[in-house]
């Protein structure tokens, strides 16, 4: 998947904002203030962090090899995908994980979020999904 691709299907949800609290290089998306995705380049490949249940996230990086544990996060609720490689390292093409996988995952960080704020945002996110 492309970066703008992602940040585009990243922006699509309801309430959500992007902002650059680490840096211009280090996109953050939130929901009402709270972070459930970030984008940035690492070793020219696209990394995405993203909000996991844990046993989920075992689960994932059982199955995929291009999914770590969260790159600078809490390594037991996120999980860092390595996306594309722009250097010449041809085995990370091989690793990619398939497109709606990714936006499943990234679902699925921005429900894990909006279930842990004020029953009044949750309600309004809801009606919007």
């Amino acid at each position: 998947m492309e970066f703008d691709t992602i940040r585009d299907y990243l922006l699509t949800k309801p309430f959500a904002t992007e902002d650059f609290p680490f840096g211009e290089s280090t996109h953050v998306f939130k929901v009402h203030s709270k972070m459930f995705a970030l984008m940035s380049w690492r070793n020219d490949a696209l990394m995405v962090n993203v909000k996991c249940d844990p046993e989920d996230s075992f689960a994932l990086r059982e199955i995929f090899s291009n999914i770590t544990t969260g790159y600078h996060m809490d390594k037991k609720h996120w999980i860092s995908i390595y996306l594309q490689s722009t250097g010449s390292d041809k085995s990370k093409e091989s690793r990619l994980i398939p497109d709606g996988e990714v936006l499943r995952i990234i679902d699925n960080s921005y429900l894990l979020v909006v279930d842990k704020l004020p029953k009044k945002h949750q309600t309004a996110i809801k009606l919007l999904l």
